[in-house]
């Protein structure tokens, strides 16, 4: 391998990150839908998995307020992108040979440049790219524990990285089964333990609200997988693409582009299929099978059969998490790269010659990826714009923290009770209301979700009782249930669609945008003492196995750079 080529892979890798989220990476909070980063991210029971509600930020929130002491909040929201995206990149590159610098560029075009991705980055599904990152790495240190139990560090680091929400804790889980199974040893049962430990904070504050854990049945047709344009949905979905949402995905895959790039795809797989199954290991083609099948086996039971997804999400708790088909597509993809990157530099060794006509082949077959999707450049074609936080929303957190501060007690409520926002000056882009981020306290705002005027009912019945209080006929009488819910402050959004009859109380702001109200007689929830145990057991377990890895990595660096030092003074 000539010395410059280990350079080129990270540094195109890097590029097409750039590329990607272009704008994004610029000053500013990237807000689009389920995707918020504030300033400052107050760490809250309901980070921890003890909300009212389903743990389903658990534990990526906490992760974020906890990092974000470090780290301000605007720089590390675009590190965690960027990062996602270029580790991804290099991990799907690291299953090709060295020698095949083609295959490795081709790897991670296809791995960093399609539709799965920029859909889940323009729906802000940020905790599923960063587990998405994870994958081919923990695919690589997992083969490598089943063969010699080594890599046992980078495994304790991976398996917490890649499990920051619900379902991408189960890809990763799958993979890590997939990869490193051994079969009647020990060393399953610290794979098995090492699951559960990545996977503690969700799986354990899952359980305790496993009575509120079914969702509504009109989720699972709404967030089945999807065709794009002319492209059938399990069409789509061979191509990764099929986000139920139709404002993420681009415009070329609307058009005939899409079926161009399955084309490309599809002749890439069946040469690197070709060229790769002679030669790898049947264990690393049984567990890249076993990943794809599941993957798009999941997928495409949401659209095959959403009436039974929609019983299983309505009858067994937490089964829910498959109802979003494209989602699961994240277990396709690491197969995908590397078939495609095995079929690239098998085409590309089969021209004749060696010169200026394989340069040319293999550099049209890297780029391939991103000319038929163009219009994932430069933050999805300008969508991708971040946005500063309006002087209103700084006032009511001092105004909160004041209160707090003086003895105000309770949580906050927040008005209009309706899930997303639109505001003017996040450019008109839509985003799950970021003001109870904003403040300190926990918050409550609405869990139900409007798709194509469908309204899906959200999980948390502390919601559904705030909501019956607000419907009293008085203010004083909805004052009087909203404090018995532990609702101490009431903020509302001035700007936001929509209307809530307010609560009688005192007003500790009224900013024009946004006014802050204080309530009387709070009635402070309560949190199991067995809940606080639970969480500690679980979140001790998850930030063991990370410490852990991340202290036997720095002892096994420090060990290999003493090793020469001790051979050269012979001792």
């Amino acid at each position: 391998m000539k010395r410059w080529h280990g350079w080129v892979t990270p540094t195109w890798s890097l590029l097409l990150a750039v590329l990607l989220l272009g704008p994004a990476l610029g000053s500013g909070y990237l807000l689009t839908y389920d995707m918020v980063w504030v300033p400052d991210l107050a760490m809250r029971p309901d980070f921890w998995g003890l909300g009212s509600g389903l743990p389903r930020a658990v534990p990526s929130d906490a992760v974020v307020a906890v990092v974000d002491e470090v780290v301000p909040g605007w720089l590390l929201q675009k590190a965690v992108l960027l990062a996602s995206l270029v580790v991804g990149g290099l991990g799907a590159a690291r299953w090709l040979p060295p020698e095949s610098l083609s295959g490795r560029l081709v790897a991670v075009s296809i791995y960093q440049w399609n539709p799965l991705v920029t859909e889940r980055l323009a729906i802000g599904h940020w905790p599923v790219l960063v587990g998405y990152a994870v994958l081919p790495w923990l695919a690589l240190a997992a083969r490598r524990w089943r063969r010699d139990g080594g890599g046992l560090p980078l495994l304790l680091v991976l398996v917490p990285l890649g499990s920051l929400s619900v379902s991408a804790g189960l890809a990763t889980a799958l993979t890590l089964l997939a990869f490193g199974w051994r079969g009647r040893s020990r060393g399953d049962a610290a794979l098995g333990g090492l699951l559960v430990a990545g996977n503690a904070p969700w799986l354990v504050t899952g359980l305790l609200h496993t009575g509120d854990a079914t969702t509504d049945r009109a989720g699972a047709a709404l967030f089945a997988l999807s065709g794009s344009g002319a492209l059938p949905a399990p069409l789509a979905a061979l191509g990764l693409g099929g986000s139920w949402n139709a404002e993420v995905v681009l415009p070329s895959r609307e058009g005939p582009l899409s079926w161009v790039a399955l084309g490309l795809v599809t002749a890439a797989v069946w040469g690197g299929w070709r060229a790769w199954s002679a030669s790898a290991d049947r264990r690393d083609l049984v567990a890249f099978g076993l990943c794809w099948t599941f993957g798009l086996g999941a997928a495409l039971l949401t659209w095959a059969a959403p009436d039974l997804v929609a019983w299983a999400g309505a009858t067994l708790p937490g089964a829910g998490v498959l109802r979003d088909g494209a989602r699961s597509l994240v277990l396709c993809a690491p197969l995908l790269a590397v078939l495609a990157g095995h079929g690239a530099a098998e085409a590309v060794r089969r021209l004749p010659g060696d010169g200026a006509p394989r340069l040319v082949a293999a550099g049209v077959l890297v780029v391939l990826p991103v000319t038929v999707l163009p219009d994932a450049a430069w933050g999805l074609g300008g969508r991708l714009r971040p946005a500063d936080f309006p002087a209103d929303y700084v006032a009511a957190q001092e105004s909160v923290a004041t209160a707090v501060a003086d003895g105000q007690k309770g949580d906050v409520l927040l008005l209009p009770l309706a899930s997303y926002r639109q505001p003017e000056w996040n450019h008109h882009r839509k985003v799950l209301d970021p003001l109870g981020r904003f403040l300190s306290p926990d918050f409550v705002a609405s869990d139900e979700l409007v798709v194509s005027g469908v309204a899906v009912a959200g999980e948390d019945p502390r919601v559904a009782r705030v909501a019956a209080g607000l419907a009293l006929p008085d203010a004083a009488a909805r004052a009087r249930a909203l404090a018995a819910e532990g609702i101490g402050l009431v903020v509302v959004d001035e700007t936001a669609p929509g209307s809530s009859p307010l609560p009688a109380g005192r007003t500790l702001l009224d900013a024009g945008e946004l006014r802050v109200l204080a309530l009387d007689g709070v009635r402070e929830r309560r949190i199991p003492t067995g809940w606080y145990a639970a969480a500690v057991l679980a979140w001790a377990a998850y930030g063991g196995a990370l410490a852990g890895g991340l202290v036997s990595a720095g002892l096994a660096r420090r060990r290999r750079r003493a090793a020469p030092a001790s051979r050269g003074t012979g001792l």
